[in-house]
């Protein structure tokens, strides 16, 4: 995708070989700043702290994050412990584990010698797949936005919502559940997106019209509890958002409020899709209620908003009193039954088992091997 107008992508290898840059998305989208990441540290710093976040990519930082660590050292213990950090960063996510297993697998028989090129060239080819997986996701999402104008009277725009921020900046490039809006947009289809603001952090009033802005997109941000009266108003034709986890038979994990969306779509009659990879779905799960761990993060993201002051500074200030409890649940849990259909690289998928083991045999038979 573009910023600027210049192609830009969220992760890089610097101009030395072996470092790793990334936007800082903590400043967006008043400030538009890049960070250097040189050590395992700094790299499940940027995670955790959410500098880097959106599941494709904080698995593919990772990736990058074991092969610094592999720099330093390239023994079975530091692959662990790397591991092991990287891991705790972010539990919701699955494809932070699965680029972790990936990486382990790439190095771990392997002389030392050749482990940290091993390592940079899988890092590089997990990003590469990402940005594939991407683009092949937009192109099958694209055709149901593509229908949906078509069967617009005079000339109407298909009209999207999206919950929190999966797009492009969210994974290596061009996105998960935006994919098939930035691939329909540039088809010509006219369309519309609204945009949840998503508290806490914001994401979709930071990073989603931000992103979609510089690709010129038409959108409108609203507040969170907006998309159920744009529904009942017949002014929403499909909802579609990410997923940082999707179980077996097709549960589906993502930001907070992503769940009440899918109920009010439920009963106003309006599809209601998800865009992910598929090293999102976790094969090893069946119930997402109850097995899927949910990160709370910290009491800070509710209590307090950011944002950009009349004199150009940006400041931090608190909107809950003093002593009031705070609770931060990150995710919660869509149930299949809510979910219309999972747009993903190999096509539009039922929310199902066996739909799911079809169309990614392979994983599926790994995982059931592995359990």
């Amino acid at each position: 995708m573009k910023v600027d107008g210049k192609p830009t992508r969220t992760i890089w290898l610097e101009g030395d070989g072996w470092s790793v840059g990334i936007i800082d998305q903590t400043a967006l989208p008043h400030r538009f700043t890049t960070v250097r990441l040189t050590t395992l540290e700094e790299v499940a710093r940027a995670i955790a702290t959410m500098q880097v976040r959106g599941a494709p990519l904080i698995g593919a930082t990772a990736a990058y994050g074991v092969a610094l660590a592999l720099r330093a050292d390239a023994s079975d213990e530091a692959l662990e412990r790397a591991c092991a950090m990287l891991a705790a960063t972010r539990p919701t996510a699955v494809n932070l584990k699965w680029a972790l297993d990936e990486m382990v697998a790439a190095v771990r028989n392997r002389p030392r010698e050749q482990r940290l090129a091993a390592a940079y060239r899988r890092a590089a080819e997990i990003c590469e797949e990402d940005v594939a997986i991407n683009q092949a996701i937009g192109v099958h999402g694209a055709k149901l936005l593509a229908a949906i104008a078509a069967n617009k009277t005079s000339g109407g725009r298909a009209q999207v919502l999206t919950h929190c921020n999966a797009g492009w900046l969210a994974t290596v490039d061009v996105g998960t559940a935006l994919a098939p809006v930035y691939v329909a947009h540039d088809q010509g289809v006219p369309l519309h997106v609204w945009v949840d603001e998503t508290r806490p952090r914001n994401q979709g009033a930071a990073l989603t019209a931000w992103e979609l802005g510089q690709h010129g997109v038409p959108h409108t941000v609203i507040a969170d509890n907006t998309g159920g009266h744009l529904m009942q108003h017949g002014m929403i034709d499909a909802v579609i958002v990410g997923a940082d986890r999707v179980t077996a038979n097709g549960d589906v994990c993502n930001k907070i409020g992503t769940y009440l969306k899918a109920l009010a779509a439920k009963d106003n009659g309006v599809p209601f899709y998800v865009g992910l990879p598929s090293p999102t779905i976790d094969f090893s799960l069946s119930d997402g209620r109850a097995e899927i761990p949910i990160e709370q993060r910290g009491a800070d993201e509710v209590a307090t908003v950011t944002g950009l002051t009349a004199d150009g500074r940006i400041e931090r200030v608190r909107v809950v009193p003093d002593g009031s409890a705070v609770a931060n649940y990150a995710f919660d849990v869509t149930p299949a039954r809510l979910v219309s259909g999972l747009i993903t690289e190999r096509g539009i998928i039922a929310p199902r088992r066996d739909a799911l083991a079809a169309a990614f045999a392979q994983r599926a038979q790994t995982s059931s091997a592995a359990g």
